[in-house]
């Protein structure tokens, strides 16, 4: 049966599946994976294809069957098993914090200024917070994130709400440092944080 053009998956209108028909077999089990899709070394391509639009659609939190918990969406250590990364513009925040680069590792006083890449540190510390993932609309460009920002509480005017996977996916790809305090110096719970670039000024 001969495929048909355009987008063969209803339910997700704005998925290109042209775009993802010119990926390679091993680009689209790269994605499929990274969105917590399970049994992908098994897939044909047009498995693939549909398995990463509805993964995309869905925000690549439920492809793998899980029930809405932690296991099958984009967390864990990251690229850089949550260590800092340093370059030419790496700030005086950053020298003077603490790495943390394990959920179970602690502050070592309260007020601490802490620093991590670790996926599932950031995650924990903004949903313990009733903060969202997010971005400021309009930053975009071409198919990237722009402006990263966590949306506590209720939602902001002047913010999008995207997944974590997107979230980390540009955290990771901009080489990116999430600076944060779990306490104030009083022992109250602080919301502060910072990301910082040490490949530019601007973050």
């Amino acid at each position: 049966m001969a495929e048909e053009p355009g987008n063969q998956t209803p339910n997700t209108p704005d998925v290109s599946e042209t775009e993802l028909r010119e990926k390679t077999v091993d680009e689209l089990r790269e994605e499929a994976k990274e969105a917590g899709v399970s049994g992908t070394s098994g897939m044909k391509k047009d498995e693939l294809v549909d398995a990463v639009a509805q993964a995309r659609k869905s925000g690549g939190g439920d492809t793998s069957g899980s029930d809405g918990g932690d296991e099958g969406e984009s967390v864990g250590a990251g690229p850089d098993g949550g260590h800092l990364r340093t370059g030419p513009d790496t700030s005086k925040s950053l020298k003077y914090s603490q790495e943390i680069t394990s959920p179970d590792e602690e502050p070592e006083r309260e007020g601490r200024s802490l620093a991590t890449t670790h996926h599932e540190v950031i995650k924990q510390w903004a949903e313990s917070r009733g903060a969202r993932p997010a971005t400021v609309p309009g930053t975009e460009h071409d198919d990237h994130l722009g402006v990263l920002r966590l949306d506590f509480n209720e939602p902001t005017e002047g913010l999008r709400e995207v997944t974590w996977e997107e979230w980390f996916a540009t955290f990771d790809e901009r080489r990116l440092n999430f600076i944060y305090q779990e306490e104030r110096s009083d022992g109250n719970q602080s919301n502060f944080f910072i990301l910082e670039s040490p490949d530019r000024e601007d973050g």
